[in-house]
């Protein structure tokens, strides 16, 4: 399964980068042109424990759904969303936040994925490639438009 890991350099506190990434106004903000809005479960507001959010995108010029819920949060270091409906046939993004010496944060993004057409599916280890090749460089350009436009909002 294709595993992504980003970094982020933030010049504010931990709990800050961790309640704006949890913000679902925040995270509808920061996906500019992929349109993303949610349309289910908690719509606004902060995510805590359990609660779930439907999202729904345009990418690759094909309308998706995904629900995703939060399965793992210790504030202010760490939370997991993971997908419980939608496009992936696997999907765990874990949110880690260190502080540095700095008083500044280390956002490191750790995410797991996997298309309905990965290495089981129909195209097999074709499948496999697609994820890694083309799903995973769209999904590193979407991560990395997110922590910029969440790095730019927490350093102003």
């Amino acid at each position: 399964m294709p595993t992504l890991r980003l970094e982020t350099r933030i010049a504010a506190p931990p709990r800050a980068c961790f309640d704006l990434s949890l913000s679902v106004d925040a995270h509808t903000a920061s996906m500019g042109d992929a349109g993303e809005r949610a349309v289910g479960g908690r719509t606004s507001g902060r995510l805590e424990l359990g609660e779930r959010v439907t999202w729904h995108a345009v990418h690759f010029g094909v309308p998706f759904t995904m629900t995703v819920a939060i399965t793992a949060y210790d504030a202010p270091r760490r939370f997991v969303d993971e997908q419980v409906r939608g496009p992936f046939g696997r999907w765990r993004h874990e949110h880690l936040f260190d502080e540095q010496p700095d008083g500044g944060t280390l956002m490191t993004d750790l995410i797991a994925f996997a298309s309905p057409l990965g290495p089981l599916g129909p195209l097999g280890p074709l499948g496999a490639a697609v994820d890694r090749l083309a799903l995973g460089r769209y999904l590193e350009r979407l991560i990395v438009t997110r922590n910029t436009w969440l790095r730019t909002t927490l350093e102003a």
